[in-house]
């Protein structure tokens, strides 16, 4: 078949290729014409001048094929915005919720209704873990702090079971700020469907004022460095006063860095991984399991930092349904100890001292 393209058909236009949208089509459509080129360049019947431009115009397509690349690449890279809750300059709709401490342990109350006018303060918890309540804790705590000019503040616990997070609130209690409103959602772990929540975050705070969103946080990885300032900023904004400083406000929770060097340098954590690895292995014999249980057990008893993760992970992994794909079943018998042995250890947010429990379960033989 001869291929016969006339000067205008050749394709030589680069500019034509800079100004399409870098999509899938453009990809394609670059593509196929290069494909067009290289059938024309083969063609016997193609002339030396036309092969010369064909090359010259491959060497653009080529070009434009990476370049095309290069850009899908890193809009696929670009993350998301992450949305939860209303948006600034929405209004607050209603929010009927369950008390879980007294004044109004049991009651149904509206956080929203309440607080009027007022500033008010929301932090929705969607998942429960010492950085999510030590974030929460601080938010409240400075809320508590400026309740003088009249900032009021809730902290909702999200769960499919209202009973469950009752309980799961109480037994935290000691890591709350005791004088902020505390309560549990009745509509699920999804909370009222009117406030659109997003139930893949960690944390929602909500600022508002006059019944109207002026901040909202959405936070998947819980930070106090990265995340209070920002929060502390946004509340300062609608009841007025300067920002405080973050060392202040960790000072007061009885969190501040300073207070506390030789802790923070015992408390680096290894690569839980590398430490890990050899208790979950599926080829791992019962000495080489109790080996690295006993190892891991040693270093959480020397570093608070590495009991706290071995807690959180242990716990994680024994309430999951896929226990069984964790090395033996010797494997998973330390990991649902642990699990019992830490667990005041993966909600301990509040500084003081947790206690490890100790169960006399039986190391299984194989």
């Amino acid at each position: 078949m001869t291929h016969r393209f006339p000067l205008s058909g050749i394709g030589f236009h680069p500019v034509y290729y800079f100004q399409e949208k870098h999509t899938l089509k453009a990809y394609t459509t670059a593509f196929r014409h290069c494909l067009c080129k290289i059938a024309a360049f083969r063609d016997r019947k193609t002339t030396l001048v036309v092969r010369a431009l064909l090359t010259i115009s491959l060497a653009f397509s080529f070009g434009n094929l990476q370049s095309i690349a290069q850009e899908s690449s890193d809009t696929t890279a670009e993350q998301p915005a992450v949305f939860s809750g209303p948006q600034v300059g929405e209004t607050l709709p209603p929010l009927i919720v369950r008390g879980a401490f007294e004044p109004v342990a049991g009651q149904e109350i509206d956080p929203v209704q309440l607080a009027g006018n007022q500033p008010l303060i929301l932090v929705f918890v969607h998942d429960v873990n010492r950085l999510s309540i030590s974030l929460a804790r601080a938010v409240s705590q400075y809320a508590h702090s400026r309740a003088g000019d009249r900032l009021a503040a809730a902290v909702i616990l999200l769960d499919d079971d209202p009973t469950t997070a009752e309980a799961t609130l109480k037994r935290i209690r000691h890591a709350l700020t005791d004088q902020v409103t505390h309560a549990v959602s009745i509509d699920g772990r999804e909370g009222p469907g009117s406030y659109g929540l997003n139930r893949n975050v960690t944390l929602t705070i909500l600022v508002a004022k006059d019944g109207k969103v002026t901040a909202n946080h959405a936070i998947i990885q819980p930070s106090l460095q990265v995340d209070l300032p920002k929060i502390l900023e946004s509340i300062v904004g609608v009841i007025g006063g300067p920002v405080p400083k973050l060392d202040d406000v960790l000072e007061s929770l009885n969190m501040a860095p300073a207070n506390r060097p030789a802790r923070q340098a015992a408390e680096s954590l290894p690569d839980m991984r590398s430490l890990l690895l050899p208790l979950i292995r599926k080829n791992a014999s019962d000495e080489q399991v109790d080996q690295a249980a006993a190892e891991i057990e040693r270093l959480a008893s020397e570093n608070i930092a590495i009991k706290k993760e071995i807690a959180r992970i242990s716990t994680t992994i024994a309430k999951s349904d896929k226990l069984e794909n964790y090395g033996t079943s010797r494997t998973q018998f330390y990991l649902k100890k642990w699990a019992k042995d830490f667990a005041d250890w993966v909600d301990d947010a509040s500084g003081k001292k947790a206690t490890d429990k100790k169960t006399n379960d039986k190391v299984p033989r194989e």
